[in-house]
């Protein structure tokens, strides 16, 4: 029996045959989201904040999932993001995110595993963004760790030429490092805003063959129209990916004059 529904349901469609799968009690969510554990503020726009979203989103925290082992891709949590995946199927989501870019190290392994579209990290999208760009233009990757964007990371996300992106960390700077670190509960938001911005300007003015910014970190989107009025070129976060993801599960039917 095909458990999965993709209808979007109308009043005139209430008289069709539902399935749900056994065990599964709730519905409605067609994005399920796999997060770290963090301790600083989460504010709206950022991936783990559900009023960032104009449809529901179903969160989970990965068991064990600290900066530190994701960062580095630990292969021990493999596992537990499974589970986590997993559990967030049986709640019915369409399609499984990830709330840290470098959740990218699990990415292959977590799309084999999990039965609906699987995608961990906002650095999926390099691919997408360098096939509009000038065959001279690359990407600029404003991130929380510039040292754990290797080519071993893009390779996993499906970036053969690790030269198209332009990488700048921001994890020294005094305020994003209380994000990195993970461990005081506060930042002053204007100065963090005032940090990301200038790390985008930086990079865009030490790489004048840069033609857009991809922001790595689930924390950044907050500052994403901030940095694009500072540089003047297309943006994209995790949120780009992450509405793109929703809107290819969730079609709705067309209606006007033709």
């Amino acid at each position: 029996m095909n458990t999965k529904y993709y209808g979007y349901l109308e009043n005139e469609e209430l008289d069709e045959t539902f399935y749900i799968r056994k065990g599964q009690v709730i519905a409605g969510y067609t994005i399920g989201i796999l997060l770290l554990d963090v301790w600083y503020p989460l504010l709206p726009g950022n991936v783990v904040n559900a009023s960032t979203y104009r449809y529901p989103v179903r969160h989970k925290m990965i068991p064990g999932a600290s900066q530190a082992r994701v960062h580095g891709g630990d292969p021990t949590l493999l596992d537990d993001i499974i589970k986590a995946g997993r559990e967030l199927e049986m709640d019915g989501v369409r399609a499984i995110v990830g709330a840290c870019g470098y959740l990218a190290h699990f990415q292959t392994e977590a799309a084999a595993a999990f039965n609906v579209p699987t995608y961990l990290s906002s650095m999926v999208q390099v691919p997408f963004i360098k096939a509009g760009l000038k065959p001279d233009e690359k990407i600029g990757v404003l991130c929380a760790d510039g040292h754990s964007i290797t080519p071993e990371l893009l390779k996993k996300v499906g970036v053969a030429d690790p030269g198209i992106c332009v990488v700048k960390g921001l994890g020294e700077m005094p305020e994003f490092s209380a994000i990195l670190k993970s461990d005081c509960g506060h930042f002053d938001n204007k100065k963090l805003c005032q940090e990301v911005v200038s790390g985008a300007v930086q990079l865009v003015r030490e790489n004048q063959d840069i033609g857009a910014i991809l922001l790595e970190c689930s924390d950044m989107p907050p500052y994403a129209a901030a940095v694009q009025r500072a540089v003047n070129l297309p943006v994209f976060d995790f949120i780009t990916m992450i509405n793109w993801v929703h809107n290819s599960v969730a079609q709705k039917p067309y209606y006007g004059y033709v």
